[in-house]
């Protein structure tokens, strides 16, 4: 039994006997679904189904209890039989027929109203294997068992207390850095262009280089980035209406949908002494929804005609509440001006990247491909300076959402809806929308998370979905390159709101606590090695430290003289560059171990692979996935960053490096029937490392990611070297 299976076992059955049935089942519904585990999963049946009947969820324990009277080893065998006699036995007629007649929304509750029936499951030593070496489930496979999607409707706060007010100083804090970062990147940048442009005039016969791009260009994007704030909502009502055919949108309309949502604007706005802000609405499916402007009079609200649709009045009532929230903030200014000025660059990546696929066969097409990379690689560079600010202020509109409609729970179904909304849009474009990628920053969730946690909810229950977001104690360090925090610890702040309010919360998220010592002592291990690259950069640096020490020490005793380590401390970018190139090579065997296909892990398990608490992306998980390939074709695909899996259980993201000169590109086979070989792993956002595609064809396409490790590792060691000897 893998290690992270067997601590994940023992923190459910350990939670079961505490009494905490909720972290129970959230931690042994992915083992029981799992393929490959003949004896924990059995013994993770026999715990899910005691934690079933003790929460009151009969009908679940009822139907896996029958699974478990056909098991093939005799002692689980006849435990289920007893047990499913108990269970069943003391259910009156009546009762039956209530809890057939309940909708699925409300089966938790039905169940729960009824907690005298789970005291009759006959307990078992939770110590004692069950299942012992003779009796694996080796000779089949069930398919997991879907659970569907259905929501508990946890009631509101009929009369709730305001929040501690936050402090916001670290938010405006982040907004002045973030300006000033965005500020100092589109300054080098535009430094950089106009020295580019007078070397290239001085290097031409004939030609003058132009002295005005000489000059500094502070003040004049300073002005420029100040006078964009002040036009950003008119500018963008115009290119949003341009590229993506945003309408206005009628309050007289906005009842027809969700009749509390003009209620909560009216009510606020009048508090706030505002007019209310306007409302924009796009005609596309995915459900979102963001807010633009400078001012709370200039500001637009805008949702997607699939937000209105898909979520109920409440929940609409939440979201548009958490986009004031973003409004009283002012944090809707600074990230207007940044979709300002990424909006154009994206779109101009697209059009170069459409003029490639036009000149397929043209002298023209490789420098649109190049072009349409480096064009995407600086939208990349510009969004990135408010990565932080983005992943830092929802935190805040969530906050303020639920203080003003005085329903957490209701924000809760909308964020989880909005991520099976996005993953379905996905599944059903077969690729990411420019849409979607260009304002991601700007989305109540990220496009990136929903790719997998949307397209798994018809296959867990919510707390086991969420159980790595808000359990494993290195997540926040993984979301370091997320534009968005993490959707379990969101839910799970909701969730203690709900709790201060002494309201029952949509979902039962699972504390830290569940995971044992040892797990975590395995955990920290594996996060150390995981960030061994990046721990070289202090240790090079204090190596470097030893060395100008040391040789100064000689110097002094006139032992060595080396007047470079003092004069010149060049040196120090060697030491750093070495000790880099010693981190990936210590990663390296660890995060590429050899794949076998004995050991390797099936697409049906991805609900487990997703809800594993301890996990970590270093544990590089050997896996061979059946599905479709999905993403945009064509040269706006050319690095890669829109490849997606789509198997039977759900979507999964894919990365893939290609060799020099590749003769067939992934992108070329979109929408065609593949196999995956590569290693999962699990952080903010899963995903795959691909070590092969095959089609069934029998095309192959390779993706040498340990190749090109180690040329990296070697490139910085030759680099460092150089370096630390030439002085």
């Amino acid at each position: 039994m893998p290690s992270h299976t067997e601590s994940a076992l023992e923190a459910g059955l350990a939670a079961l006997k505490q009494g905490n049935y909720q972290s129970a089942i959230a931690q042994l519904e992915p083992i029981a679904t799992s393929q490959g585990n003949g004896n924990a999963s059995l013994q993770a049946k026999v715990g899910l189904v005691m934690a079933y009947a003790r929460c009151g969820e009969l009908k679940k324990a009822i139907a896996l209890c029958q699974t478990l009277t056909e098991s093939q080893n005799p002692k689980v065998k006849d435990w289920a039989n007893v047990a499913l006699t108990h269970l069943t036995k003391k259910r009156k007629p009546s009762q039956k027929a209530q809890n057939n007649h309940q909708p699925a929304a409300d089966n938790s509750q039905a169940a729960t109203s009824q907690p005298h029936y789970s005291s009759t499951v006959p307990s078992v030593g939770l110590q004692n294997r069950y299942v012992g070496n003779n009796g694996l489930l080796n000779s089949s496979y069930t398919q997991p068992k879907e659970f569907g999607i259905y929501w508990r409707q946890a009631k509101r706060a009929k009369v709730w207390q305001p929040l501690k007010k936050p402090n916001l100083l670290p938010l405006r804090l982040l907004s002045a850095g973030t300006f000033m970062a965005l500020f100092w990147v589109l300054r080098e940048i535009l430094k950089f262009v106009m020295a580019s442009i007078n070397i290239t005039l001085v290097n031409l016969p004939y030609l003058e280089p132009i002295q005005l791009l000489y000059r500094d260009p502070t003040q004049l994007i300073l002005a420029v980035l100040f006078i964009a704030i002040a036009i950003s909502p008119w500018l963008l009502d115009w290119l949003l209406a341009y590229f993506y055919n945003q309408q206005e949108f009628s309050k007289d309309i906005l009842p027809n949908y969700s009749r509390e949502t003009p209620r909560v604007l009216h009510r606020y706005c009048q508090q706030k002494h505002w007019p209310s802000p306007q409302l924009r609405i796009l005609p596309i499916a995915a459900p979102i929804a963001f807010t633009y402007g400078n001012l709370p009079r200039n500001a637009r609200i805008v949702v997607s005609q699939g937000l209105l649709e898909q979520l109920a009045d409440d929940e609409i009532a939440t979201i548009y509440a958490a986009q004031l929230g973003q409004i009283t903030n002012r944090d809707f200014v600074l990230m207007s001006l940044v979709m300002l000025i990424t909006l154009p660059i994206y779109q101009l990546y697209r059009q170069i990247a459409t003029w490639a696929d036009k000149f397929a066969k043209g002298v023209f097409h490789w420098p649109f491909t190049v072009g349409s990379s480096l064009v995407y690689l600086l939208w990349c560079v510009l969004t990135g300076t408010a990565i932080l600010y983005s992943r830092f202020r929802p935190y805040h509109s969530d906050r303020l959402a639920a203080e003003v409609t005085g329903n957490p729970n209701a924000l809760i179904r909308a964020l989880l809806k909005i991520n099976i909304g996005i993953a379905t849009d996905i599944k059903k474009e077969e690729q990411t929308s420019s849409l979607l990628e260009s304002l991601n920053i700007l989305l109540p969730v990220s496009y990136q998370q929903s790719i997998s946690l949307g397209s798994i909810a018809g296959h867990l229950n919510f707390e086991s979905m969420l159980m790595w977001d808000s359990v494993n104690p290195y997540r926040r360090w993984l979301t370091i390159n997320n534009t968005h925090p993490l959707v379990g610890d969101r839910i799970r702040k909701l969730c203690l709101i709900a709790q201060h309010w002494h309201i029952d919360p949509e979902v039962h998220i699972t504390s830290q606590q569940s995971l044992s010592e040892k797990t975590l002592q395995v955990t920290q291990q594996s996060f150390l090695l995981q960030i061994a690259p990046f721990l070289s950069i202090p240790v090079g640096c204090v190596f470097a430290g030893l060395i100008w020490l040391s040789w100064q020490t000689a110097f002094t005793l006139r032992f060595i003289n080396l007047k470079w380590i003092y004069e010149d401390l060049s040196f120090v970018t060697g030491c750093l560059l070495i000790c880099f190139s010693i981190g990936v090579i210590i990663r390296m065997n660890s995060f590429f171990p050899n794949i076998k296909p004995s050991s390797v892990q099936t697409d049906h398990q991805l609900p487990y692979l997703l809800t594993n608490p301890s996990s970590l992306p270093i544990d590089s998980i050997p896996v061979q996935f059946v599905g479709r390939l999905i993403g945009r074709p064509g040269m706006s695909n050319f690095l890669s960053q829109d490849l997606i899996l789509q198997s039977s259980t759900g979507l999964v993201k894919l990365h893939h490096v290609s060799w020099l000169g590749q003769p067939i590109n992934p992108q070329d086979l979109v929408g065609r029937q593949i196999i995956v070989t590569g290693w999962f792993r699990r952080g903010a956002t899963p995903w795959i490392d691909i070590q092969s595609i095959q089609t069934q064809s029998g095309k192959t396409i390779h993706s040498p990611h340990p190749i090109w490790s180690t040329v990296l590792a070697v490139a910085a060691q030759a680099w460092g070297a150089y370096i630390f000897l030439v002085g």
